[in-house]
């Protein structure tokens, strides 16, 4: 039995939910899938898959054996691509995850620019603001804004934006700049949905300041919220990444501009692997290059 094949067939099974998926992902038909996965059965004396009209299960002894089968062919992928890395070009399939608002402003751009650089490299953008597992999810690489980080995964840490209070001109000119932190209260403050009230404001020498406003409008979209910013309907505070480049070009003000709010860290966080793929080491350290030159960002 070749038991490289008899692997990739059941965990192709497993992962895309059927004998005829496993079929078309390897180029075969469905009865060899079928019987690679029994001589794999048949070789280690236990069942690995139910097979019901309603498709496949695992069972229990398939769960633990599932893992381990997929860790052995990517170990074995590596292993050639570590071989071939010499005489080969970067190759395949990447699955990268980031932040809507990040992925819209400025890693769209650098998508387009790596796929440029490597053409035998297919790039997958899923952009969602909730935390995705690589290990559950099949990323390659997760581009992780703020929040804890993983302990099981590596994190690579990119740079740090600070948060910055800004309004638009127009706004500024009707209602005025607030001159210390508690002038807020008296001003239109626009923040992310969902939030406490109130707003942590780091000062001169390392102080702090929390001012309880409250926010007549709140958003969970960042663009949606800059937009409002930008059309005059209040203050907020903002990632440097967003608007350095609006504050340069006099669309948007700086308001205490002595103060800011906590900073955004990025990294990218990938799984621990002995040997990374060439395709997910090229992507790596071109994000680390490109991301760490966002504007804004504070040199530690």
């Amino acid at each position: 039995m070749d038991t490289l094949r008899a692997l990739e067939a059941f965990v192709h099974s497993v992962e895309l939910g059927s004998l005829s998926g496993a079929a078309r992902a390897l180029d075969t038909t469905q009865p060899t899938v079928s019987k690679l996965v029994a001589g794999l059965e048949r070789s280690l004396g236990v069942r690995l898959l139910r097979r019901t009209a309603a498709g496949l299960s695992l069972t229990e002894e398939g769960q633990r054996f599932h893992e381990r089968a997929r860790r052995v062919l990517e170990d074995y992928g590596d292993a050639v691509s570590d071989a071939r890395e010499g005489i080969q070009q970067p190759r395949g399939l990447l699955r990268m995850s980031a932040p809507v608002t990040l992925g819209q402003r400025h890693l769209n751009a650098m998508a387009l620019e790596f796929l440029a650089l490597y053409p035998d490299i297919e790039l997958e953008l899923v952009l969602d603001d909730r935390f995705v597992d690589p290990l559950e999810e099949r990323i390659d690489v997760s581009l992780r804004v703020g929040g804890p980080l993983p302990p099981d995964l590596v994190a690579r840490r990119l740079g740090t934006w600070p948060r910055v209070l800004v309004a638009s001109p127009a706004y500024v000119a009707a209602r005025g700049k607030p001159r210390k932190p508690q002038d807020l209260l008296a001003h239109d403050y626009l923040r992310y949905a969902p939030g406490d009230d109130g707003v942590l404001l780091q000062g001169p020498e390392g102080t702090e300041v929390t001012v309880p406003v409250r926010s007549r409008y709140r958003v969970n979209n960042a663009v949606a919220m800059l937009d409002g910013v930008l059309g005059g309907a209040g203050i907020s505070l903002q990632p440097t990444w967003m608007v350095a480049g609006l504050l340069a070009q006099g669309r948007l003000v700086r308001v205490l501009p002595r103060h800011t709010g906590p900073a955004q860290e990025a990294h990218l966080l990938y799984a621990p692997r002995r040997q990374l793929p060439l395709r997910v080491r090229v992507l790596v350290d071109f994000l680390a290059d490109r991301v760490a030159k966002l504007p804004g960002a504070v040199r530690k």
